[in-house]
Parts: structure tokens; sequence; C-alpha cells
């Protein structure tokens, strides 16, 4: 009967095989590293390949000391050292002692003269950078269909803002047929008029990214009329997408973070605005209110009704004082008039008709104030107190009543006599 192996005793059988080969204890192995990862326990995980193959390489942290330089993503090296087999996982490895660095490796080098080249064309320019839209309705993603950087944008997009539109155009991101693949889907998402595109896959080597190295495209790219978001990698993966496209991501998690604004966080900002809007306006109204109040007031101190109410309202007043005034002044004029009516009374001669007096007058009328002003026989009018009395005269006797002196009509005569 034909022997039945484990799977331990197969590997164990190959390790042995590996073991008593001599040439295979001690290998000199050119190549250019990829997949370069320092691990936390001081190991360096790595690979060496060429044009044609690739072989996984280990470095213990115990050799890690004769290593005078850091190894990167490119460099083409020299390693020495014991190829062997992993029997747990039934994998064969270099088991490297001794590195030397042996120049930059081919795609490396190739990434570089390209970079450069682009650089100087131009496509680098901040000038010719779009800006990402702050709200976008429609995402379009350019990646592979199935991965992690898919699943990381649509959860990511969908829990940021759940009623924005993505369109996935599912690319091939790795090989010989992704560099065409994401090319036209750049060109369908660009008809499909989305407002921003994110274009990109999740980490790898230099060689699974290097599709987003290829000059067609960054020139895809950078022809685009609609902003690019590129998200290639890790973080400290960078390929010549990133520096032609309008902002670059670290990971496809944060591109759409960058996509797509929170929507939570937008309503809280709106709802903020309102309020603030709401107590300007409200604020705005009360000092409308007070302005429109003192305007009011004004306008009705300054109106032409209030203006002819005030003049109303003092020519009534000046009618009163003018009244009043008139009226003090009558009664006043009436008191005097009633004291000089008084006065005359007492001067008047009717008055002293009626307490027994007469006044006298000549034919002609004039008041006999003298006895020279009439001679005896001449006729005179007496007035009494109820009527006229016409008289003949027939005796003139002077008198100065102040003296008591009388003088008749004949001592009048000598005396003119004698003064004659």
């Amino acid at each position: 009967m034909q022997n039945i192996y484990t799977v331990a005793q197969v590997n164990s059988y190959i390790k042995n095989m590996f073991t008593q080969d001599f040439m295979l204890q001690k290998v000199r192995i050119r190549g250019e590293v990829s997949n370069c990862k320092y691990h936390t326990s001081g190991h360096i995980y790595f690979t060496l390949k060429d044009a044609k193959s690739t072989i996984s390489c280990v470095m213990f942290s115990s050799d890690r000391r004769g290593l005078p330089f850091r190894m990167e993503e490119g460099q083409q090296v020299v390693a020495s050292g014991t190829i062997d087999v992993y029997e747990r996982d039934g994998k064969y490895q270099l088991y490297a002692r001794q590195i030397e660095l042996d120049g930059i490796g081919a795609l490396y080098e190739r990434y570089e003269r390209l970079k450069t080249e682009l650089a100087e064309r131009g496509m680098f320019a901040e000038q010719y950078k779009q800006p990402i839209p702050r709200y976008v309705r429609t995402l379009g993603v350019v990646t592979a269909q199935t991965g992690a950087a898919v699943r990381d944008i649509i959860n990511i997009a969908s829990r940021r803002n759940p009623y924005v539109q993505i369109i996935l155009y599912p690319a091939i991101v790795q090989g010989e047929a992704a560099a065409p693949s994401i090319i036209n889907g750049i060109r369908a998402l660009e008809a499909k008029k989305v407002d921003v595109m994110i274009v990109g896959r999740g980490g790898g080597s230099i060689e699974d990214l290097w599709a987003f190295n290829e000059e067609a495209v960054a020139q895809a790219i950078f022809d685009c009329r609609i902003p690019i978001i590129s998200a290639v990698g890790h973080e400290t993966d960078v390929t010549i997408a990133d520096f032609v496209a309008d902002l670059r991501a670290p990971t496809p998690s944060a591109a759409a973070e960058l996509a797509v604004c929170d929507f939570s966080q937008l309503m809280d900002q709106m709802s903020e605005y309102a309020y603030t809007m709401r107590h300007l306006c409200e604020r705005t109204i009360r000092n409308c209110r007070g302005r429109t109040q003192q305007y009011s007031v004004r306008l009705k101190y300054l109106s032409p009704l209030a203006v002819l109410r005030t003049k109303k309202t003092q020519t009534l007043s000046l009618e009163e004082r003018l009244q009043a005034a008139m009226t003090g002044r009558l009664q006043g004029t009436r008191h005097r008039l009633a004291l000089y009516a008084e006065q005359m009374k007492g001067l008047s001669p009717l008055d002293k008709l009626s307490q027994g007096y007469a006044y006298a007058s000549d034919a002609r009328g004039k008041t006999l104030s003298s006895v020279a002003q009439v001679a005896v026989g001449e006729q005179i009018d007496v007035y009494v107190k109820d009527g006229r009395l016409t008289a003949m005269v027939t005796e003139t006797e002077s008198r100065s009543w102040e003296a008591g002196q009388t003088d008749t009509g004949t001592d009048k005569k000598q005396r003119e006599a004698a003064d004659g």
C-alpha cells in the first residue's frame, strides 16, 4: 500500500532538502526591494524582485545591527543569507544576514524620471487645481469593485450624508490592464457629470500601485473637468496620480471624508445660522420699531396738522391775552371816563344851573363874562335851569368878588373920565 504523509512530514522533508543543499546555505541575491515592512518586533519583512520573479525575505532583529541604511521601496540591493523553508506555512524564503545597497531600482528610477518630467510640464502646478465642491449630490468612484477601499468609501460617505448618490465604476487597479481601465472610468464618470470623483485603491507594493504612476493615467486626471481626489494606498504611499490630482487623500476613507460633507453637522450649523438670523432679525425689527416711533413723534411735531394745531393754540392764547388786555384797557378807560365825567359834571354849567346859577349871553349868543361886554339898554339872554330869559340891561355894576369891592356904572364912568 502506498504511504500517506502528513503536511508537517512533507514540509519537514522539504526543509531537510534545503538544509542539505550547500548552495542554499550561503547565497547572494540581487533584486529590487518591495513590500518592505518594519515589524514592531524589530524584524524586517520584504520582497526581492526582478523583471521575471520575486522571492520573500526576512531579516531578524539580531542581524539588523549590521544594516547601515533604512530599507525603502524601489531600492536595488544585494542580500546575503540562507534560503530555508518555514515549516508552518510551507513557504520558502531568504533569511538575510547582510544587505548591501546596490543602486536605485528600475521602477523607482522610472517613477522619479516621470515625476520630474510631468513637473516640468506644469501638471503639478497649483493654478491648475480645481476646488473641491463643499456640498456634493453625486460622488463618482473609480476603484476595484471588491476590496476594502470601495467598502470604506461607501460606508463613510453614506454615514456622513445618506442623501449623496454614489456612482461606482468598477475598474481594474492592478496589472497591465489597470491603466486603460482607470482612464475609461475617469472618462465615463466625467460624462455622467458627477460633482466630484475619487480615484484610487487600497495599499500594496510599488508594482501593485504602478498603474497610478503611468503617464496616461496622469494625463487623464489632468484633462478631467471634474475635480478628482486621489486615494491610492496608505498614507506613506505616494504616486504620480497624487501629484496631478486636484486633492490628495492619504487613504480611501479620508477621501470619502474630504469629498462628502457631514450632513448632521451641516444641519447643526443651519440651525445655529437660523437662530442667529432670527435673533438678528428680531433685534433689527426692534430697532426699526424704536426709530419708527421716534420718527412718528417727530412727525407729529413737524407735520402741517401739528403745526396748525400749535399755531391755533397760540392764536387762541394770543386772542385770550388780547381780549383780556382790551377788557383791561376798556375798564381802565371807562374808569377814567367816569372820573372825567364826574369832573366835567362838576364843571358843567347845567349842573350849576340846577343849583340856582345862570349864565348870560349877548344878542349874538356870545357868553358874557364881564360887565364891560354890555352897555345899558342892550338886550341879553339869561339861561336858567329850565329855560331862557330875555332881559334889557338897565344898570351895570363892576365888582371884584375876591376883594369884595363893588364898582357901579357911575363910578366906572368917573374913573374912565379921570383916566381920560
